[in-house]
């Protein structure tokens, strides 16, 4: 078997009659993180909805070696994909403990034993999320609301793991924690597709980069090789970049 968790190639992704998505071409090997970088608007998170089946698109999306034409979004959950939208999409008025066992329903409805075995591995990762259990979701702070919809995501304990913005408006100090918690994931053994604003952050977390821009995919290489990459320091690090 194949150890490219994710292929895409040629992928076109239509707003009406405005093309959003100039036939992106990626790769996601098994256990790797691998970031697609690029300024708002690009066309990062198109991308991923259209990988997760939330959008129509043309071209090849393989996963696990195996075509997604036709392929619902249901059905590539339970064929363990996972997205974290940038929203988060938590419900409020649920207790934290509720909203991470929403993420193995799916593995509960399958009749999977030990569905809810995540559950003492996300509060490892998450010992906030472990004191406040009983609370309810819509009272936690942006950084553990983060903190939340990834372990609900790894509840599920997905192949892939898709996730859109985590950094978006969350405090320095909060971003590097969450980055920290990001390059731990590998430590399950997930494959994780990382779209990010924050540049600097993802290529430090990354193995591998893409850089993307109004729809083309301008850059790609080792993530430690586009750090050093002039146009991208330029562009997406700034001048006073530090190694």
């Amino acid at each position: 078997m194949s150890d490219i968790i994710l292929e895409v190639g040629n992928l076109h992704v239509n707003y009406g009659k405005v093309e959003a998505l100039h036939g992106a071409n990626i790769r996601v090997p098994a256990g790797s993180i691998v970031t697609v970088i690029g300024p708002n608007g690009a066309g990062k998170s198109t991308m991923l909805n259209a990988i997760m089946g939330c959008l129509p698109a043309r071209g090849k999306i393989k996963f696990l070696g195996q075509s997604l034409a036709g392929i619902g979004i249901e059905q590539r959950v339970a064929r363990g994909m996972n997205l974290v939208p940038e929203t988060r999409e938590l419900f409020g008025e649920m207790s934290i403990a509720d909203n991470l066992l929403l993420g193995s329903y799916r593995r509960y409805r399958a009749r999977e034993a030990g569905y809810a075995d995540q559950l003492d591995y996300v509060y490892q990762l998450f010992p906030r999320l472990q004191e406040r259990r009983t609370q309810e979701a819509r009272t936690l702070s942006g950084g553990e609301r983060q903190m939340l919809a990834l372990g609900r995501a790894l509840m599920a304990k997905p192949k892939l793991l898709m996730l859109d913005e985590p950094s978006l408006g969350l405090a320095p100090l909060i971003v590097k924690e969450i980055f920290h918690i990001i390059d731990r994931l590998r430590e399950t053994g997930v494959a994780t597709l990382l779209i990010e604003q924050n540049a600097r952050a993802a290529l430090q977390v990354a193995d591998y980069a893409y850089v993307l821009e109004t729809g083309d995919m301008m850059l790609d290489g080792k993530a430690a090789d586009l750090a050093k990459d002039p146009k991208v320091i330029e562009t997406y690090l700034g001048y006073a970049k530090k190694r």
